[in-house]
């Protein structure tokens, strides 16, 4: 549904950009961003403000961003409540200790180490959040300092990434709605350059890249005509309502008509390339047989395709091929690509040409030559660049790291932005003022010039309402997040993050660096290429809104050859000191942490709408896979060089303690899964005290459990959460302790014996809607060994609930046993709560009625109780025993000699 209305101001996008971000007016800001919990923050800024306001600025430019914090009383009670709980686990702790008393005392020592490790590791998690901080870009006045009169721009150069592998497992649809959000986003068309790093060398992304320049051509001044929010078709398209926010509603009617049949049409011929390009290398295959040729892949233009084959042959196949590079060119009305001109490096290269600083109109609408109006629309195209980098065998590419860095270089040499922002091949802009909001934080003029990137949160489409496992991860993004933007700044979570150039080169951050020292000092590290060398003094100016023109001559050519080549980096520091860093699983982590261990901040911008959204996994095996690269990762990290504990005195003392927790976190699973499988001692007969004297230990267990939860409470409160944010949260934290993170921990083992460890395997994305129904990937059962040790954790936990009815009704139980009881039965439950998400996904389509999975557990627990009691009738030869006359008329029970 379309709701036509016009907005005020500024055209469109002051429609959208002024009420989403905060403006000068403080609670008007906070109410717009935080929604309904604005009313626990308050401005923290307002003598900068004021000062700001009356002075213009000391030098001529406003502030441009505002911070708030929690207001005290909240603020306050939260950090109490923490020391609170902090003093009752030290005495708790202490009192075990004092009281060395257990059933078992091996399993006493597991336990007493148990839970000083999650005593620990609670206070390292909790410490980071106890000053969170929310900033809020101001972009009217970002436009107010550099928009120019004449309708121009001095915002600077901006290079946008992103990174695709394999057109099936992350489906190429997906890619190329995100390069059309990012060609259509509200900022100077001639200020940034979008570069596709293709790391498969797919001729299928190629010629998609192709389709999508096409169409480009008429959704782009679609979206800029209409100011349509967000500017990704597929989620546009998607949406019930779309509010209209332009200024020609009598128009927007029948363009939407069309450019909607131009979409189908688009989609069509993108799925079309999965049976065309075969065909066409077929066709070509049978010319090229009479002259005794392969089957290779072949270009429309009739040109072998120099990257990766269907039929694999040698330099044409997955980690062997040619690097090629394809910029996007502009020719009178119409977007083409150039041929291809093979240097010596195989480099594939045509003649740039950049747009115009001017802004240039369309055509009106005529049947022939365009179907929509656009006179009075720029039709401009940002630089569009295809990348994909050299492989060879006995290389190690680094995955998406190795990728990155390429992009890093071949950008340096064609646009060299001074600021850098990537994204995954799944993620898309759904507000288009995002870029904008970005650069309110790299050039404010209090602290940004030691920002070294601004990291988004992750917002996703299509995860199931009840969020089964925990995709949206809001107590990290709403909590953790803003508990480390408080500090030195959040992490870098890989996808949705600005960077600035000379950060990622190594370069100190000016606070922390002399006047007299040169950005670089030590141009070997970065390799050979002296003219890539010469680009980053260049890049180090922030504030360089004009983009180099390019000249792709026989040099230039030379030296993106040259950068794109395995064997440049040998000898060099990429990867370690300079770039994204390598060896690792989760290489956004750990480059976040070497930028903030070098000196250098990092800012945390929410929006609303959210700036990107992206797909997520919501098959249970594929998230759980997801989680087990990030936590091996993670373990990784604090068992290398990159260790927090190791860091220098440029990193905060607050920001080491939240990244030793980010780090070691997976170490907590390997007591979690004993007390998993303490329920076995259900099974066997005669009491069973892990602590002696059991009401105080019982008592001490429910007040830490208590205040956990209030301490829970409380932080979704000032977070802006629910309480099902908050219990998914819990409950795949559980669920992963048992069988992800122990698998992590053995990764990290087997590496530090020097054998491989474990393949991580790569997130496969949701499929686009249509071919199956919506959330059918939630049912699908995926079996895989990772699911194993969380089964088993299950089945115990069942097995000790059926022995424990077995035994009620086998022996009988006083009232003091029932009450000593109830605390393990609870104890069981709890754990079934824990993993009902689980439990749900392993039934599979059963899972669509949960009915159905508490009349298994119910069938399980009496079939084990009803198991038990024959057993122990056998082994007592006396059936009759356990006869209802056992019991007594008044209710009391009738306990026999042996006692449980």
């Amino acid at each position: 549904m379309v709701s036509p209305a016009t907005s005020g101001g500024r055209g469109g996008n002051a429609g959208l950009a002024d009420p989403l971000l905060a403006t000068n007016d403080d609670s008007d800001g906070a109410r717009h961003v935080f929604g309904a919990k604005a009313k626990y923050w308050a401005p923290a800024d307002e003598k900068e403000m004021t000062a700001s306001r009356e002075c213009s600025g000391e030098d001529g430019r406003p502030l441009l961003y505002r911070t708030f914090k929690v207001k005290g009383f909240l603020v306050n009670t939260y950090r109490f409540l923490n020391l609170a709980r902090l003093t009752a686990v030290i005495v708790f702790f202490a009192w075990r200790v004092q009281h060395p008393d257990s059933d078992a005392m091996w399993l006493w020592w597991i336990s007493v180490v148990g839970d000083f490790w999650f005593g620990l590791s609670w206070w390292l998690n909790q410490v980071p959040k106890l000053n969170p901080t929310i900033c809020i870009p101001t972009i009217p006045l970002l436009r107010q300092q550099f928009d120019l009169p004449d309708g121009g721009s001095n915002l600077p150069v901006l290079d946008v990434f992103i990174s695709t592998v394999d057109p099936v497992e992350e489906p190429m649809l997906h890619t190329m709605n995100s390069i059309l959000s990012i060609l259509a986003t509200d900022y100077p068309v001639d200020k940034y350059a979008t570069y596709l790093s293709d790391d498969g060398g797919s001729l299928l992304h190629y010629d998609g890249l192709v389709e999508t320049a096409k169409f480009a051509a008429l959704w782009v001044p679609f979206c800029r005509k209409h100011h349509v929010e967000p500017r990704a078709p597929e989620s546009y398209f998607g949406m019930k309502i779309r509010p209209y926010t332009g200024n020609l509603p009598e128009e927007f009617l029948d363009d939407h008509r069309r450019l909607r049949r131009e979409y189908e049409e688009f989609k069509t011929r993108l799925d079309a390339l999965f049976t065309v390009i075969p065909q066409r290398s077929e066709a070509h295959g049978r010319e090229d047989a009479k002259g005794g040729g392969g089957k290779a892949t072949w270009m429309a233009d009739g040109t072998q395709w120099p990257g990766t084959w269907t039929e694999p042959a040698e330099g044409h196949r997955k980690g062997d091929h040619a690097g090629i590079i394809q910029v996007q060119i502009r020719m009178g009305k119409q977007t083409k690509y150039g041929d291809f001109v093979a240097a010596d490096m195989i480099v594939q290269q045509v003649m740039l040409s950049q747009p115009s600083s001017e802004p240039q109109l369309g055509e009106p609408a005529s049947s022939d030559d365009g179907p929509l109006d656009f006179s009075a629309v720029d039709v401009r195209l940002p630089m569009l660049v295809y990348v994909s980098r050299e492989k060879r065998p006995g290389y190690d590419h680094q995955k998406k790291a190795g990728a990155l860095n390429v992009q890093l270089r071949v950008s340096a040499l064609l646009s060299n932005a001074p600021f850098i922002i990537n994204f995954d091949c799944d993620h898309y802009i759904n507000n288009s003022q995002a870029f904008r909001a970005a650069m309110c934080f790299m050039m404010d003029r209090r602290d940004g010039d030691n920002v070294a990137f601004v990291q988004f949160p992750q917002r996703f489409d299509d995860v199931d309402p009840t969020d089964r496992y925990a995709n949206h991860n809001r107590m990290f993004f709403d909590a953790t997040m803003l508990g480390m933007n408080g500090i030195q700044g959040p992490s870098y979570v890989g996808t949705g993050s600005m960077f600035r150039r000379v950060a990622l080169y190594g370069a100190d951050p000016p606070r922390w660096r002399p006047d007299d020292v040169k950005v670089l000092e030590n141009p070997n590290k970065f390799g050979k290429s002296m003219t890539f060398i010469n680009s980053i003094p260049v890049a180090a100016n922030q504030e360089r809104s004009v983009m180099s023109p390019v000249s792709l001559d026989e040099p230039a050519t030379t030296e993106l050859a040259d950068v794109m080549t395995c064997a440049y980096e040998d000898g060099t520091e990429w990867g370690d000191g300079v770039g994204w860093v390598y060896d690792m699983a989760t290489e956004d982590a750990v480059t976040g942490f070497r930028l903030h261990r070098t000196g250098w901040r990092s800012m945390y911008c929410d929006m609303e709408p959210p700036a990107f959204c992206g797909t997520a996994p919501i098959n249970m095996t594929e998230r759980m896979y997801q989680i087990l690269r990030w936590s091996g990762g993670s373990l990784e990290v604090f068992f290398s060089r990159f260790c927090p504990l190791l860091a220098g005195r440029r990193l905060h003392p607050m920001q080491r303690v939240a990244y030793t927790n980010m780090t070691f976190y997976p170490l907590s699973a390997l007591f979690v899964v004993c007390y998993h499988l303490l329920p076995l001692m259900w099974v066997f007969n005669g009491r069973f005290y892990i602590q002696k004297p059991y009401p105080t230990y019982v008592m001490y267990v429910l007040i830490i459990i208590i205040s956990n939860e209030v301490i829970g409470m409380v932080e979704i409160v000032w977070a802006g959460l629910t309480l099902l944010d908050w219990f998914r949260n819990e409950q795949f934290y559980m669920i992963c302790a048992t069988g992800v993170y122990p698998t992590a921990v053995l990764h990290v083992v087997l590496r530090s014996l020097g054998l491989k460890g474990i393949s991580f395997k790569m997130t496969a994305k949701q499929l686009a809607t249509g071919a199956r129904e919506r959330f059918a990937e939630l049912y699908d059962v995926q079996w895989a060994p990772l699911l194993i040790p969380t089964l088993v954790v299950i089945a115990v936990n069942v097995v000790a609930i059926g022995a424990a009815v077995g035994k009620a009704i086998t022996w009988g139980w006083s009232a003091g046993q029932v009450v000593e009881a109830a605390s393990g039965l609870m104890f069981n439950v709890w754990i079934l709560l824990m993993f009902y998400p689980f439990a749900l996904g392993v039934i599979g389509r059963w899972g669509k009625k949960p009915y159905v999975l508490f009349a298994m557990f119910v069938a399980a627990f009496a079939a084990i109780a009803a198991v038990y009691v024959a057993v122990q009738a056998a082994l007592a030869g006396n059936l009759p025993y356990f006869q209802l006359g056992h019991w007594s008329i008044g209710g009391a029970v009738s306990l026999p000699s042996r006692r449980v």
